[in-house]
């Protein structure tokens, strides 16, 4: 099976929409999945994921289904170590992830103090548990840290959605803690990451990631790929902090 992780274009969040340069990404992001091979497309809810899939959709005369569980992460919120600052979940400050090192622990980021009593673990949980009652519908069942193969093929399975949300299935499907990709990798808009199920033994498979926040169908147009999702370099810059 091969799974696809697509985040949405550039991003006007006042609308929910995309930018001009967000259409532009669609459309060559469109060029590129077309390519497919009969392709089942899952689509977060969310007006600017609907928008990055429809020329894709429009090229094929393809539909998609519109899941809940694949919108953005942003209505979870902790608490800062203080207790004076409420932050999205995904998008904490160096400072509280130093102060907190279990974050990135695989098993115990869920009994981290900020994480423990907030709403994270159970929302975490609603999209893992989707993600894998999806899988096992083409034929993988997660069993522990892998999936039983109950019905081996070579599906594939595109998935539009945002970076914090691709975020929480990577962490799920690489068993590691989301905080190691929320806080040091970034899925820039239209990205594609591409993980393939092995099968070495018999029956156990587990998801590979052959390549991460892919935008060369960006890079190749003259694209210059979108900022949304990153952070200044340096702190003097007059980028984004």
């Amino acid at each position: 099976m091969k799974l696809m992780i697509v985040r949405h274009g550039d991003p006007d969040y006042a609308i929910d929409g995309l930018t001009e340069k967000g259409k532009r990404e669609a459309e060559l992001l469109a060029h590129r999945l077309i390519r497919e091979k009969d392709p089942k497309f899952y689509c977060s809810t969310l007006g600017r994921a609907r928008l990055t899939l429809a020329p894709t959709l429009e090229k094929l005369g393809a539909s998609a289904e519109y899941c809940d569980w694949l919108r953005e992460f942003s209505y979870v919120r902790v608490t800062s170590p203080d207790g004076n600052e409420e932050h999205l979940a995904w998008d904490m400050l160096p400072d509280w992830m130093r102060k907190s090192p279990m974050l990135y622990s695989p098993d115990a980021w869920k009994e981290a103090p900020m994480i423990r009593d907030s709403e994270v673990p159970s929302a975490y949980a609603v999209v893992t548990d989707s993600l894998d009652k999806l899988l096992a519908c083409h034929g993988y069942v997660r069993e522990g840290n892998a999936y039983r193969v109950e019905k081996s093929n070579h599906d594939t399975l595109i998935l539009v959605c945002h970076f914090g949300l691709g975020a929480v299935l990577l962490s799920h499907l690489m068993n590691c803690s989301p905080y190691s990709l929320w806080q040091n990798t970034v899925l820039l808009p239209t990205s594609v990451t591409t993980l393939c199920t092995e099968e070495r033994e018999r029956g156990v498979a587990a998801f590979r990631c052959l390549g991460m926040g892919d935008v060369s169908h960006l890079t190749v147009a003259d694209e210059e790929p979108s900022f949304a999702g990153r952070f200044c370099e340096c702190f003097e810059d007059e980028t984004r902090h």
